[in-house]
């Protein structure tokens, strides 16, 4: 490498977005929760563009939505470029997505929640559900053809060991979300290519209004990942939701509201072909 090609390489970096991001770090560390430190933050940041030539790019178009998801990251307490914030570039802006991870971390930070429970369900396994169940009756069989997703269901477990309003959620319901979600149809789509992860996304989304959550830990951090955060899709790391992905979160906020409360089943036995109390079982 020529001492040319050194000096440009450092020019760019220095004028790039990585450059802006460090200009507004005092706006961008203000916000965070104190579970962060400042400085680890903004090279998870950094680092976040340098991984993704793509959304360095976008970022340097559009450096103020670059900022607008960064502080938006930032004010959720996450980190930027992981499975609990995503930093994905679709057409001239970088749009910031928090992930399934990311909204069952804080429903964990508030402390009166102890445990998540959220699963999807598929057309093949055993399901049964009524409003005066304190739980689901979920049996899937993991080594059979479990058939395609049917809907999904969750809800929090508090520490006295009560049960929170459990939120299910029907095929119906996902398709109106997915349609909502721009660029959803096509090939490299995470609900395409990752179908069940959007789907624990969209039901937890659904559990978030009945469960406390904060942006800042209000217990002692757990020193272990709670089990019920599964990983989501690594292959690829930001590129694994960053084509075909626009406003994910957006499309979804106005189902999640209550805009189409009307498709939870209240009562439910899946899938629909099944006949009333026979579940779900083939």
């Amino acid at each position: 490498m020529t001492e040319n090609t050194i000096g440009n390489a450092i020019e760019r970096r220095d004028n790039g977005p990585e450059a802006i991001v460090r200009q507004h770090r005092d706006d961008l560390t203000l916000v965070l929760p104190t579970h962060h430190k400042g400085e680890t933050w903004m090279r998870l940041a950094t680092g976040a563009l340098r991984r993704d030539a793509n959304l360095r790019q976008v970022a340097a178009r559009n450096p103020g939505s670059l900022m607008n998801a960064l502080l938006e990251c930032a004010r959720l307490g996450h980190e930027p470029g992981t499975e609990s914030y995503y930093l994905v570039p679709f057409g001239n802006e970088v749009q910031g997505i928090e992930g399934y991870r990311g909204i069952v971390e804080r429903i964990y930070r508030a402390g009166e929640v102890k445990a998540v429970k959220a699963e999807v369900v598929y057309e093949n396994d055993h399901f049964r559900y009524h409003p005066g169940m304190d739980r689901p009756e979920h049996e899937p069989d993991y080594f059979g053809d479990r058939g395609r997703i049917v809907g999904a269901y969750a809800y929090g477990v508090f520490a006295d060991g009560s049960t929170s309003k459990v939120v299910v959620i029907n095929r119906a319901y996902i398709d109106k979300v997915k349609k909502e979600s721009r660029g959803s149809d096509r090939a490299s789509s995470p609900w395409v290519k990752w179908e069940e992860a959007m789907v624990l996304k969209t039901v937890a989304r659904r559990l978030e209004p009945w469960v406390p959550t904060a942006v800042e830990w209000r217990t002692e951090a757990p020193t272990t990942q709670p089990e019920a955060v599964p990983s989501l899709p690594s292959a690829g790391g930001q590129a694994a939701l960053a084509s075909g992905v626009d406003s994910d979160d957006d499309a979804e906020e106005g189902p999640i509201e209550g805009e189409f409360v009307d498709d939870e089943p209240t009562g439910t036995d899946w899938p629909a072909a099944a006949q009333p109390g026979q579940g779900a079982r083939r």
